[in-house]
């Protein structure tokens, strides 16, 4: 049995939860066995991960499972594992994940891997990206039970309707000495940073915080989520969650849009797993430009309008 680990966030699904449980179903079919989801807290629909391909879905609805407490969501989901008598249990690489994965794997005494961006091969190798992006590494797990986290957007998701049988569960909570307090920023209707596949990214080059309208108007103009570089979030011109790097946030949108930022290793180490790299900045030299699928050397300032409004245009042609 393979069990996926399905994140709800008030109640609600996120995209990189749905692909979690796809990889998870595409990884049962490989070993000839079922897919089962295991959903902490309140959820509002937990039966819709059945469409993704979840056979089965184990539900412990509790209060105190609302709020994130590490050693919490380790025991429930160490018991649901026992009950669907798991040997793979799968993640979505994110913050929660670190929080639960490695001692999950201490308790079941599971290797592990971290970061998965493909499906495991014939071996039972698992691909992940090394050293900042700059080669991929093939893990073999020898113990019997094994750990993947999977990375946001690394396959995407793909519906395998599946019955979805609903099956209820209580584990015990033994500590409560731990008080979490949320860290999560409302977001609207905006695609959380580490699911987007639209981003437009702002550097020092922006030059201040108050000339990012440019950016939120390019960003709304296609549907995308805002991102920006380490100077830019330490000198608060916009929030820490927005940073993305080696220090900050790793992602793999469709189309990154870098404005005003010169590229540094440390920057491209997040983002150049993107599938498509758009760079505008005055600097021909600017390293990000041999990263790049596309450049523009020009003044943001004069750039980014003249391309937001060419944007509009086209989103306008294409509904009429």
């Amino acid at each position: 049995m393979v069990l996926v680990f399905a994140e709800q966030q008030n109640g609600n699904f996120k995209k990189a939860t749905f692909e979690a449980i796809s990889y998870g179903a595409q990884v049962a079919a490989k070993q000839g066995t079922e897919c089962a989801a295991v959903v902490l807290g309140a959820a509002d629909n937990p039966t819709q991960l059945a469409t993704y391909g979840a056979d089965k879905i184990y539900h412990a609805g509790m209060a105190e499972l609302n709020d994130f407490n590490s050693k919490n969501y380790t025991d429930a989901i160490a018991k649901a594992a026992e009950e669907c008598g798991a040997n793979t249990i799968i993640f979505s690489d994110n913050v929660t994940a670190r929080g639960i994965a490695p001692r999950l794997s201490v308790r079941l005494k599971a290797g592990m891997v971290s970061g998965a961006i493909a499906l495991p091969a014939e071996d039972g190798s698992i691909k992940k990206s090394v050293f900042s992006g700059k080669a991929f590494a093939h893990i073999k797990i020898n113990t019997d039970k094994k750990i993947i986290s999977l990375t946001p957007n690394a396959l995407g998701v793909v519906e395998n309707q599946k019955a979805g049988t609903l099956e209820s569960f209580d584990v015990a909570i033994n500590d409560n000495s731990i008080t979490n307090q949320s860290a999560q920023v409302a977001s609207g209707d905006t695609v959380p940073l580490g699911e987007a596949e639209l981003v437009v990214s702002g550097g020092r080059g922006l030059k201040g915080p108050e000339n990012w309208g440019i950016l939120e108007e390019l960003a709304d103009s296609i549907g995308a989520t805002l991102a920006c570089s380490r100077p830019v979030a330490d000198s608060d011109w916009r929030p820490h969650h927005e940073h993305v790097g080696q220090t900050g946030g790793t992602i793999r949108p469709n189309l990154y849009i870098a404005v005003g930022i010169s590229g540094a290793i440390q920057h491209l180490a997040g983002v150049n797993s993107s599938k498509t790299i758009v760079v505008i900045n005055t600097d021909p030299e600017a390293p990000f430009f041999k990263a790049a699928d596309y450049g523009i050397v020009g003044d943001a300032f004069e750039v980014v309008p003249k391309l937001t409004a060419a944007l509009k245009e086209f989103t306008a042609a294409q509904s009429n």
